[in-house]
């Protein structure tokens, strides 16, 4: 009977693994048609992309939720695409990142399966492409807002994976990361390597980041622009 079940459980991972992949293979191919198409399009579209750590799936309401109001959101899912079948290359938030800018297992491009902490020398590997990056090349103008978490240190960082704009947190202000600033008067909240705050208040952050985003937005709204926000 052990062996059965063995052998049931090894077969049941083999399937998931396989649906994994094959989920997988199908976001990276949207994502590189997309980009390759844009880059011959005479008219490109403009791209803003939203990643939410830690949200539900019925969390929005344009995905069924009654209790949480979302107004805005619901209103660009409903202008736009609304994807009903997704998989995350992980369920954390540095390779999560990692996988979503590269089309790449995170674990292939230097991210396994934790997060960066504030003492890590490491990131997305420099050689690999990221999708803004790409679109960079293409004419876009690109913009990263809120939280970085892939490297926090040169040549790790945002405006060298393809951002022309970064405004945000390189870490995050989790207890485990503050301490190691500490002394050093809190976690800095940078706008392209410049210090704007030390340390900034959580409460805030949505705000200046919508502040942050709109300006960008209005700043290049003859476009085109990716806005990884």
């Amino acid at each position: 009977h052990a062996v059965s079940l063995t052998y049931a459980w090894l077969c049941s991972m083999q399937m998931n693994f396989c649906m994994f992949i094959r989920k997988m293979k199908s976001v990276i191919t949207v994502l590189f048609c997309l980009s390759v198409s844009l880059m011959g399009a005479k008219k490109k579209p403009n791209i803003v992309f939203i990643f939410v750590d830690d949200q539900g799936y019925y969390d929005l309401g344009c995905y069924g939720a009654t209790e949480i109001k979302t107004p805005r959101i619901d209103a660009m899912a409903k202008e736009g695409t609304r994807f009903t079948d997704y998989y995350a290359a992980a369920p954390i938030c540095s390779p999560s990142r990692a996988g979503l800018l590269t089309g790449c297992y995170p674990r292939r491009v230097g991210n396994h399966i934790w997060v960066h902490r504030a003492d890590s020398r490491s990131g997305i590997h420099t050689g690999e492409l990221t999708i803004a990056e790409l679109l960079k090349a293409g004419g876009y103008a690109t913009a990263c807002i809120g939280k970085w978490h892939l490297g926090f240190h040169e040549p790790f960082l945002p405006r060298n994976q393809g951002f022309d704009h970064y405004f945000g947190l390189l870490h995050n202000l989790d207890p485990v990361e503050i301490v190691y600033f500490k002394d050093k008067g809190g976690v800095p909240l940078l706008r392209n390597g410049k210090v704007v705050k030390r340390p900034p208040d959580p409460a805030e952050l949505t705000k200046l980041y919508t502040d942050e985003a709109i300006g960008f937005i209005e700043k290049n709204k003859k476009g085109p622009f990716f806005l990884y926000l």
